[in-house]
């Protein structure tokens, strides 16, 4: 994900991507935006643009594009698993 955001909304827009288990890789500045590029899972990413929009006032832009694959974190893979039997015990 590569989010372009006003300065004044750097901090909220980094925030949600970390509470969204984004791993940052990248903060640069373009003229009087940062750019933050982050890897974050498909299935964090549901309900961002609405999220962005109102962190930031509708002013920030954000572009996302596959990476890579990883493996998920035992924990999330527990929750998961748990869920898919009941679904198929109903």
């Amino acid at each position: 994900v590569e989010v372009a955001t006003p300065d004044e909304f750097f901090g909220e827009v980094l925030s949600d991507a970390s509470s969204r288990r984004g791993q940052v890789s990248d903060v640069d500045h373009r003229g009087h935006l940062r750019v933050i590029s982050a890897h974050v899972p498909l299935a964090e990413t549901f309900g961002y643009a609405t999220t962005l929009r109102s962190v930031t006032q509708g002013r920030a832009s954000y572009t996302m594009e596959f990476d890579h694959y990883s493996e998920v974190p035992a924990s999330i893979a527990e929750q998961v698993s748990g869920r898919m039997q009941g679904a198929v015990r109903r």
